[in-house]
């Protein structure tokens, strides 16, 4: 059973599963778990995956309007060595620093495989949901699309590099620059501060985790309705140009890779001009709601995006 199917068996015994977090009275909790094979490429350091495993619950956080409050993880190893189990503490606390939340701890326990697990809390008395997007909506997303899948791109060939090669100094210094560069674009900043600002001016919001058009999906089937969006106003980031052979892949890889964890989130186009003032995170119309049916430059815009394994 895939990850789509075990959804629509939770939501038989459960009923609608959607949102990014729940929200019980005012208070906004969300859990993830992340795996080494399935979410931390080789060459990751223990830093950037603790920053990376509790940045994304506090996207989640984010992506309801939230103010992020405090995270804790459960941490799990074969073994635990001392400096990666600090490096990892270091890079969750500092991502909570960024957002103005607290890193209070959590577990730890043995394990075949490197794996985490988080839960982050926040509060909020106006939650944003999906399910709010209205015909005649812009569609717009915050920073730009695309860092995870060159990150992705980088681990892969400094992996390869080391694998094949291993004689000259210069393939030694391409690797570590490789690795360096793609631990820093798998370094994500939650957009807690973005989607507190945006919050009420949103009609439905969401993180990017699964991808521009998973989420658009994902939105649309909530919201009931549909997009239209354009490619050319799509923002990707300047690194998928840097390792993408042409910019049709490049395109590609900014609306399906996912992980990206920006906000996709709709306004009335008359709110536009206000939600843009008070974010100070780039905010970019790539299309408009509209009754149903999801496009692309016009052509229907397949339903690809990441799959959790």
């Amino acid at each position: 059973m895939d990850e789509r199917a075990a959804l629509a068996v939770l939501e038989d015994e459960l009923g609608p599963v959607g949102d990014d977090a729940a929200v019980v009275s005012d208070l906004v909790v969300t859990t993830d778990m992340l795996h080494e094979t399935t979410d931390f490429p080789p060459g990751t350091t223990r830093y950037t995956a603790g920053w990376r495993a509790v940045g994304a619950s506090l996207s989640d956080v984010a992506a309801m309007g939230g103010r992020a409050t405090a995270a804790v993880a459960a941490y799990a190893a074969p073994e635990f060595d001392e400096s990666e189990l600090l490096a990892f503490v270091r890079g969750a606390s500092d991502v909570c620093d960024l957002v103005g939340a607290e890193y209070v701890g959590g577990d730890l326990d043995g394990h075949e495989e490197f794996t985490v697990a988080t839960t982050a809390f926040g509060t909020t008395d106006a939650p944003v949901r999906r399910s709010g997007a209205e015909p005649g909506d812009l569609i717009c997303v915050t920073g730009t699309l695309g860092r995870s899948a060159a990150a992705l791109e980088l681990f892969e060939r400094a992996d390869s590099s080391e694998r094949q090669s291993g004689s000259a100094q210069t393939d030694t210094s391409d690797r570590e620059a490789d690795l360096e560069r793609a631990n820093e674009l798998f370094r994500f900043e939650p957009r807690v501060d973005a989607g507190r600002t945006l919050a009420p001016h949103a009609t439905a919001m969401m993180d990017s985790s699964d991808g521009l058009a998973r989420s658009l999906y994902q939105l649309a089937e909530a919201s009931e309705c549909g997009f239209a969006v354009d490619s050319s106003a799509i923002p990707i980031d300047d690194a998928v140009f840097d390792t993408a052979e042409t910019d049709e892949a490049a395109l590609e890889r900014a609306i399906t890779f996912g992980e990206d964890f920006e906000l996709v989130v709709t306004i009335p186009e008359a709110a536009l001009e206000s939600a843009e003032a008070a974010t100070t995170v780039a905010l970019t119309p790539i299309g408009t709601v509209v009754d149903d049916g999801i496009t692309m430059d016009g052509e229907p815009l397949p339903d690809r995006g990441y799959t959790h394994g």
